[in-house]
């Protein structure tokens, strides 16, 4: 990880990452600039690039942050249809994350904080995926888990865009993805 020196007012670093997901989830990553980060941390201009060289060193990190908080919350849970519930809440929780997370263009690919981040998680993923049915009785498990993953990314990013707001109404959202995910698989 990046040095975590702490400055008069705290830590500088977790100070730009915040207010960067405050801009992004506001507007979007589009919206960001490392000057305005500044300016709202209340350092000089070149400050943040200590810690994040760049715009996109900074967009990096919050991906990397987010895949760090999805193996946290997936890793609490059993099974695939949980896994999916904690996947759909983790992107409600944490919209900036997840717009970030999913963008590979905003991001450093083989930047070694955000490929373990990404590692863990989808460890995490497989590991809910392999007890369906489907990954059981001899379906490619990678398919399998592209089918499990598309469910609850799909679900969340329409939940996010609020393009699910008919059909979901005020029910809850972790239920309606339970309910979901029964309809299309079944864990064994």
């Amino acid at each position: 990880m990046d040095s975590q020196r702490t400055y008069h007012h705290g830590d500088l670093r977790r100070a730009v990452l915040a207010a960067a997901l405050d801009v992004i989830a506001a507007d979007g990553p589009g919206a960001l600039s490392m000057r305005d980060l500044a300016r709202r941390a209340g350092v000089s201009h070149a400050a943040p690039a200590h810690h994040f060289k760049d715009r996109t060193g900074l967009l990096t990190a919050v991906a990397a942050e987010g895949y760090e908080l999805l193996a946290e919350s997936l890793g609490e849970a059993a099974g695939f249809r949980e896994q999916g519930v904690r996947y759909v809440r983790f992107a409600l929780d944490h919209p900036a994350h997840f717009q970030v997370m999913f963008t590979p263009e905003l991001l450093r690919a083989d930047d070694a904080d955000l490929v373990a981040a990404r590692e863990r998680a989808s460890g995490r993923l497989r590991a809910g995926v392999g007890g369906l049915a489907a990954a059981e009785r001899g379906t490619d498990a990678r398919l399998a888990g592209t089918a499990a993953w598309s469910l609850a990314h799909g679900f969340a990013t329409l939940l996010l865009s609020h393009n699910l707001e008919g059909p979901v109404g005020g029910r809850d959202p972790e239920e309606v993805f339970r309910a979901l995910s029964g309809l299309l698989f079944r864990e064994s």
